[in-house]
C-alpha cells in the first residue's frame, strides 16, 4: 500500500457501478482500493471472473477477492473512505454505522439522498451544499451522496443559463440506457424493438432531486427551488448513456448568443485539484442531430475525466421557451464518478462550513 494515498474500499464492487469505480479508482494519485465488499453470491470470486464492462479490468484489482465487508471490519483494516455502490434498501444502515464508526462514504446510494444534514453534490453546481457536513454533531465520519443519474446531466445542462433565463418551470423527458438498471437490468425481450414508458420511482427522483440540488444552503439547511420541474422518463434500447429532452419556460430573454457563450465559458472547478473534474464540464455540440448515446457518451477531459462531461446540443430558443438536448453516461457522471468527483472536491475545499457564492 502506498504512503500517500488513502486506503479505501468499494461496497457493492461485483456490481456495474462497482465494477466502474474499480475501473475509475485504479491508479488514482489520491485513493488506493484495498478492499472490495460484495454480497453472499460474489464472495471469493476474483473481480476479473464477474467483468461485465468494455475496458478490461484494471491490473492492479482483478486478482482481487470480493469479502463480505462489515462496518466494523473496514474500521479495523485502517480503512479511512469507503465508496458505496450498495443497492438502495441496503445502503441505509450500512453507509449509517460507517459514519458512526468514523468513516468518509461517498454514496451512488438513494438511501440518504434526501436526509436534511447529508449534501446531495454536484461539484460544479451546488459545492457549496458540502458545507452541511458542518452542522454534523456527535458523527465523527461523512456522508455525500451523488444524484440519480437523469438528474446529473439535467442539472449540468441548467446551471449555466439558470440565472439568464429566471425559469417559470423545466419540462424533461429522459431516454434513459438499459444498464441504468444495473446488472442483469432490463430482460433483452422486453426492450428489444422497444421503448418502456416507465421507470420505478425514477420520475420523482428526478423531480425532487433536480430542486434540491439548485435550491440555496441557508446555514444548516436546504431551501429548494421552488421552480416546478415536470419529469417523463422512459427506457429504451441503449446500452449507455442518458439522453435527455429538456424545456425551460424563461421569464427573461437573453439572447441566443449569451445563452452559448453561457454554456462554453462553464467550468467553476477550474484550478482545482480534482483529476476525476472535465473542463470543460459541458460541451455544446452545433450539429442538429447531436448529442448521441453511441458518439457522445464518452465526452470529457483529460483521460481521467473521460465520460464525465454533459454534452448539450439541438439548442432551440423562441422566447419564452428554451429547448435543448443533454446527454451524459449514467454509470461514469451520473454513477460512480460522480462519488469520486466528490471525494476529490471535499478533500480540496479546505473550509466546507463556508457559504457559497452562487448566484440565482
Amino acid at each position: 500500500m502506498s504512503g500517500d494515498r488513502i486506503p479505501c474500499a468499494i461496497l457493492g464492487a461485483s456490481g456495474y457501478i462497482g465494477q466502474n469505480f474499480a475501473r475509475l479508482l485504479a491508479g488514482h494519485p489520491t485513493f488506493e482500493v484495498t478492499a472490495l465488499g460484495a454480497g453472499d453470491r460474489s464472495q471469493g470470486q476474483r473481480l476479473s471472473d464477474v467483468w461485465l464492462l468494455s475496458d478490461p479490468p484494471p491490473s492492479e484489482l482483478e486478482g482481487e477477492r470480493f469479502r463480505a465487508l462489515r462496518p466494523a471490519d473496514l474500521a479495523g483494516r485502517g480503512i479511512r473512505l469507503v465508496f458505496s455502490a450498495l443497492p438502495s434498501g441496503t445502503a441505509r444502515a450500512i453507509e449509517s454505522e460507517l459514519v458512526r464508526r468514523g468513516l468518509s462514504v461517498f454514496s451512488n446510494a438513494a438511501d440518504h439522498r434526501m436526509d436534511a444534514e447529508v449534501p446531495l453534490l454536484v461539484p460544479e453546481v451546488n459545492g457549496d451544499h458540502l458545507g452541511l457536513l458542518g452542522t454534523r454533531r456527535r458523527k465523527p465520519g461523512r456522508l455525500v451522496t451523488n444524484p440519480n443519474c437523469a438528474a446529473t446531466g439535467l442539472v449540468l445542462g441548467l446551471e449555466p443559463v439558470i440565472a439568464l433565463l429566471r425559469p417559470r418551470s423545466v419540462h424533461v423527458a429522459t431516454y434513459q440506457s438499459v444498464s441504468g438498471a444495473g446488472y442483469p437490468g432490463v430482460p433483452s425481450l422486453a426492450i428489444t424493438d422497444n421503448v418502456v414508458p416507465f421507470i420505478r420511482d425514477e420520475e420523482e427522483k428526478l423531480e425532487h432531486e433536480t430542486q434540491r440540488i439548485l435550491g440555496r444552503r441557508r446555514g444548516t439547511r436546504v431551501v429548494p427551488s421552488t421552480v416546478p420541474i415536470a419529469a417523463h422518463c422512459v427506457r429504451v434500447a441503449t446500452r449507455e448513456g442518458h439522453l435527455e429532452a429538456v424545456t425551460v419556460e424563461a421569464a427573461a430573454r437573453p439572447s441566443r448568443a449569451e445563452l452559448e457563450a453561457a454554456w462554453r465559458s462553464f467550468d467553476p472547478l477550474a484550478g482545482l485539484p480534482l483529476p476525476t473534474a472535465p473542463h470543460p464540464p459541458v460541451e455544446l455540440r452545433p450539429e442538429v442531430d447531436r448529442p448521441q448515446p453511441l458518439r457522445d457518451r464518452w465526452a470529457g477531459h483529460p483521460a481521467r475525466a473521460r465520460g464525465m462531461a454533459a454534452v448539450v446540443g439541438r439548442v432551440r430558443w423562441d422566447p419564452p421557451f428554451l429547448r435543448f438536448f443533454v446527454l451524459s453516461h449514467n454509470a461514469v457522471r451520473g454513477g460512480a464518478g460522480a462519488s469520486v468527483l466528490n471525494a476529490e472536491y471535499s478533500l480540496a475545499v479546505s473550509d466546507p462550513t463556508r457559504e457559497g457564492s452562487r448566484r440565482r
